[in-house]
């Protein structure tokens, strides 16, 4: 897959370097402005499985006592 892209790219290597490191960004940008939140909604990342209830607030966990003779 890369072979035949850097064989596409114009110009010498380190021009070739640049210009592959410039469609990175182009691909990555793309990927961050449409494509993932159109399918983050579908992702089940934002479903919660631990808090029960919508509103309920869960109580702290008990203190332990302190015990300040040492053993």
């Amino acid at each position: 897959m890369y072979g035949p892209l850097w064989r596409r790219l114009p110009g010498s290597w380190p021009l070739r370097c640049l210009e592959a490191g410039l469609l990175l960004l182009a691909v990555v940008g793309v990927c961050f402005l449409w494509v993932f939140p159109v399918v983050a909604d579908h992702l089940p990342f934002n479903d919660n499985t631990i808090g029960g209830q919508t509103g309920s607030h869960p109580s702290p966990p008990p203190a332990r006592p302190s015990s300040s003779t040492p053993q």
